[in-house]
């Protein structure tokens, strides 16, 4: 019998197909799906010892559920050789070289990047790295920025036309073959521009990976984008890099850490910062705050978005803000009132966001379309959530994106109804071919 197991589970609360649920989720938030039942539950509980996967999943699901960390020990498995390693820790050049490498590969070593962490929410109090760096120095000039940056650019347009399935190993490869060698032993005055360089790929690799539904390993390659950015001495990098933090935990649920993390991106911003920033990272404290429950906060940063975007002059679309537009805020709004229950006056924002997308906008049409659809359906209107979905028929068959695929899954289950229905029924066979 194990004993461990089975008190942690008591503290817990939960049943054992609520165990086996649990660690589903964390192992699919490692990009590593989980298939456990209630009778794998059973076995743990009788000795049987799962594969160091689970056994990861499992430790990270109850350290989420009881409040305080969890070890293998505590669980009454043998330690495995894959505790996860604290992202806040180390040289980030070195971590983001190892990221890199191992998401490139997909090798098994990636399941400790892999699994996405609470205790990575907080921020340390003294967060920046002040050891020495192997390299031979080198000069770092603009013409290595330009290059990134522009690398960054095609990546990132690709990436938005195709979802953050397609092509996230060039990404890990670019980052650790031909970022993270120029920024060891970089010197000269265009050092910091490299490193703001170098944080946006980071950046870009965490946010294809959160689309791809490789959680753990996004928040890795964001609080590498953050150690950048203060390396940097760049708080409009870091403010970046905290505010994406904000946006992941708050999407898989864990609204109070998204909230500190946006509070944080916010709390850094110098005064004079372009008002289209101060409106990105506002419209992210408006989600976060309906996400807590605070609704009077939520809908004044809503106008406080607003008001700022309106203000914006333009700026280039390679800055970090530069397309947050009316049309993003119009999603973030539709995302916040959604969380509100006001799903009359979120179907109005996502329907205007969605029908005002570029054409190279592809990943984001699909996503708002799956919400919107979602939104329909729970208005009611399962008819609308079907035109909704076979409007973005062309889109759908093109993008690779785990956060689509997850809200359609998630509407297709809750039309089961409907499906009845011509349209729905449309719908529905069209979504099973995908």
């Amino acid at each position: 019998m194990n004993t461990g197991l089975a008190d942690a589970i008591g503290q817990a609360g939960w049943s054992m197909a609520a165990v086996a649920r649990a660690v589903n989720e964390a192992g699919r938030e490692s990009g590593r799906p989980l298939l456990h039942g209630a009778t794998a539950v059973a076995h743990w509980l009788t000795g049987a010892v799962p594969r160091s996967d689970t056994v990861l999943a499992a430790t990270q699901a109850f350290t989420r559920r009881l409040g305080r960390d969890v070890s293998a020990a505590d669980l009454g498995w043998p330690c495995t050789s894959l505790d996860p390693v604290d992202p806040w820790q180390g040289d980030p050049v070195a971590v983001l070289a190892a990221l890199g490498e191992d998401d490139m590969l997909n090798r098994r070593t990636a399941l400790t990047a892999g699994l996405y962490s609470l205790a990575a929410l907080g921020l340390p109090e003294s967060p920046a790295w002040a050891g020495e760096r192997a390299g031979a120095t080198r000069r770092a000039g603009p013409g290595d920025v330009d290059r990134i940056r522009e690398m960054t650019r095609r990546l990132a347009d690709a990436d938005e036309l195709y979802g953050g399935g397609h092509a996230r190993a060039a990404v890990a490869a670019y980052l650790a073959h031909e970022v993270t060698p120029l920024l060891r032993g970089a010197t000269g005055k265009a050092r910091p521009d490299l490193f703001r360089a170098a944080a946006e790929v980071a950046y870009l690799a965490g946010w294809m990976a959160a689309d791809a539904g490789a959680a753990g390993l996004a928040q890795r390659y964001y609080v590498q984008a953050v150690r950048l950015g203060e390396e940097a001495a760049d708080p409009l990098v870091r403010a970046a890099g905290l505010r994406s933090m904000a946006v992941q935990a708050v999407q898989l649920g864990h609204a109070a850490q998204g909230l500190a993390l946006a509070d944080a991106a916010a709390a850094g911003l110098r005064q004079g910062c372009p008002a289209r920033t101060r409106a990105w990272i506002t419209g992210m404290r408006a989600e976060a705050n309906a996400a807590a429950g605070n609704r009077c906060q939520a809908r004044n940063l809503l106008r406080l978005a607003e008001r700022d975007l309106e203000r914006a002059d333009s700026i280039p679309e390679s800055q970090w803000a530069g397309a947050y537009r009316r049309e993003s805020l119009e999603h973030q709004a539709g995302i916040t009132l959604t969380a509100l229950g006001d799903l009359p006056s979120a179907e109005g924002h996502l329907a205007a966001s969605a029908g005002s997308r570029r054409t190279v906008e592809r990943r984001a049409r699909t996503l708002i379309g799956a919400r919107l659809a979602n939104v329909q359906l729970q208005r009611g209107e399962p008819e609308a959530a079907a035109v909704t979905v076979l409007g973005l028929r062309d889109d759908l068959v093109s993008v690779s994106s785990a956060r689509v695929t997850g809200h359609l899954r998630a509407l297709r289950a809750a039309w089961v109804p409907y499906r009845a229905e011509p349209q729905v029924g449309d719908a529905d066979r069209f979504l099973a071919t995908l």
